[in-house]
Parts: C-alpha cells; sequence; structure tokens
C-alpha cells in the first residue's frame, strides 16, 4: 500500500448526516482564486449525494499533503 492509499480523512454528509472515513481517492480539491471557490468534494457512499464543502488554508495543506487530487481553478504567478 502507498502514502495515498494510507490517507483516510473523516467527512460527514449535510444532506444524510452520515459520518465516514474517505480516503484521497475518493476525495477532490479545487483551489480557486478565493475563499469562495475554494472547496473540496466528495460522494456521500451512505446517500450519494454530491458534497461540496470550503476548504481553508489548513484544510488544503492537509488533503495535499494526504494526497487528495487537485484543481488549480487559477493562475499561481
Amino acid at each position: 500500500m502507498d502514502a495515498m492509499d494510507a490517507a483516510v480523512f473523516k467527512a460527514a454528509c449535510p444532506d444524510c448526516r452520515g459520518c465516514f472515513e474517505l480516503t484521497a481517492g475518493a476525495l477532490r480539491l479545487a483551489i480557486g482564486a478565493s475563499r469562495r471557490t475554494t472547496f473540496y468534494s466528495f460522494t456521500c457512499p451512505d446517500c450519494g449525494a454530491a458534497v461540496r464543502k470550503p476548504a481553508g488554508e489548513r484544510i488544503v495543506e492537509l488533503l495535499t499533503g494526504g494526497g487528495v487530487r487537485t484543481l488549480r481553478l487559477h493562475s499561481t504567478a
């Protein structure tokens, strides 16, 4: 098992209120130009809802460090 498979993140669904653990592969991170456009998303394993939550600096650090696939929505230059 590599480091990406080893990273597990706790998450919760606002629709069904389920709490669960997700691997890095089950999450997506989008980094935008503002706080409003920086978020992570996943599909709830309990009810199938598409969940999108805001990601502050600390969340971004944890997710990128854990191997979550990241999409940059703006240029860093």
